[in-house]
């Protein structure tokens, strides 16, 4: 454990699934806190998602892993029950995506946390949050994607198109992480616990936001477009001769930039392209000029000519040139890390916050199933006779 990171000292027991909980924890993770992860004693779920071992372990697991040491646990046996309760004793910061009525269950609701230490923080993620008709219903990233809409602004007014990258789970999780250390920066102040409260569609709702003001102010009653924006030109997708490019533009200077390039001075005074959101209002001309132009070049040429007019875009990437590029490679964005059964290390995204003086990393692998069980409980005060007698117990 790294003394100097911000988080050094800070126990963070990791009751998430899937996504939302345990990236939340990573991300505490990397800045140094020491992390536990509980799982089932057949594993979690979001473990063997996308597997990529002989035994089974998943390729998001190898991320969300990371930097925690891991063990087994049944909370529902008695007796686990009581590790619980040893290890909340110990712990400042208990993350879980659970429903409440499993949280009661397991003894990790608020009121059960308190009762053993009450300063805990208990950082909860749902898939709808409190307060409203939707609290009890479980939920995935998709869902939040579906009824916030995000969906149905992304594809076609005849194919509404989910996201494959599940982005709200990963923003839920990042804004969790930011909520759980403004707690324990409250703590330090005031020696006080609290909950800490997100969800997958408190979240979605936030990242649509701007859109829904739009709606309530003007009942526009946007439709999808694809990959053109509606609100600013040139903004789309375009194929080259040999692929696709992403051009992104906003605001008048680059816009003037765009039709020097396009050959198209006299579009500066045309009214349909006065603005931002003139531009947007007229996009289908814009993108339909900008098609013909990158048709007639392949994507490095494309790539070329922007970047030399200074015009945001960019190559459309495989999975594999993700892997093969070169600035990726350059800037050490992927840290390669070993893993039982993996044939070669696997390409781990290093924190995506650096800080200067105290940076985050990754550390260590994500742990095998129950890798640390017995020094853990070693820890809590277990001798080798009683873990004997839960592993016999099947408590951990």
């Amino acid at each position: 454990m790294n003394s100097n990171a911000v988080l050094s000292g800070i126990r963070v027991l990791d009751f998430g699934r899937y996504i939302a909980g345990p990236f939340c924890a990573s991300l505490l993770a990397d800045l140094g806190a020491d992390v536990i992860r509980i799982e089932k004693l057949s594993g979690s779920e979001d473990r063997f998602l996308s597997p990529v071992t002989p035994q089974g372990d998943g390729a998001l697991y190898m991320q969300m892993g990371r930097n925690k040491r891991g063990m087994t646990l049944n909370p529902m046996k008695p007796e686990g029950r009581e590790v619980v309760r040893r290890l909340v004793a110990t712990a400042d910061v208990v993350v879980a995506n659970l429903p409440p009525d499993t949280l009661k269950a397991m003894g990790l609701d608020y009121e059960s946390l308190c009762q053993i230490r009450p300063d805990i923080i208990l950082t909860l993620i749902t898939a709808f949050g409190s307060g409203g008709p939707y609290s009890q219903r479980v939920g995935f990233d998709g869902l939040g994607q579906a009824m916030s809409g995000a969906m149905y602004m992304s594809g076609t007014p005849e194919q509404p198109t989910k996201s494959y990258a599940p982005f709200i789970d990963f923003c839920t999780a990042s804004l969790s992480a930011y909520g759980t250390m403004a707690a324990l920066y409250e703590r330090q102040k005031t020696g006080r616990g609290q909950v800490v409260e997100a969800s997958l569609f408190s979240t979605a709702l936030t990242l649509m936001n701007g859109t829904t003001i739009e709606q309530d102010a003007l009942a526009i009653n946007r439709q999808a477009t694809l990959n053109r924006s509606q609100t600013s030109a040139p903004a789309d997708t375009f194929r080259t001769r040999d692929g696709w490019v992403l051009v992104q533009s906003v605001g008048g200077p680059l816009f003037e930039r765009w039709v020097q390039l396009m050959g198209e001075p006299h579009w500066l005074e045309d009214p349909r392209f006065k603005d931002d959101i003139s531009r947007g209002d007229h996009g289908e001309i814009i993108s339909e000029r900008l098609a013909r132009w990158c048709a007639e070049r392949t994507s490095a040429q494309v790539l070329e000519e922007m970047e030399a007019a200074r015009l945001p875009a960019g190559p459309v990437m495989s999975l594999q040139d993700v892997l093969d590029d070169p600035h990726v490679a350059a800037a050490g964005l992927f840290q390669r890390v070993d893993y039982p059964g993996l044939q070669k290390p696997a390409p781990v995204m290093t924190p995506p916050v650096r800080l200067s003086e105290t940076p985050a990393g990754i550390r260590q692998r994500a742990p095998t199933l129950g890798e640390h069980t017995d020094a853990i409980l070693t820890e809590l005060g277990y001798s080798e006779t009683e873990i004997a007698a839960l592993r016999e117990a099947r408590a951990v």
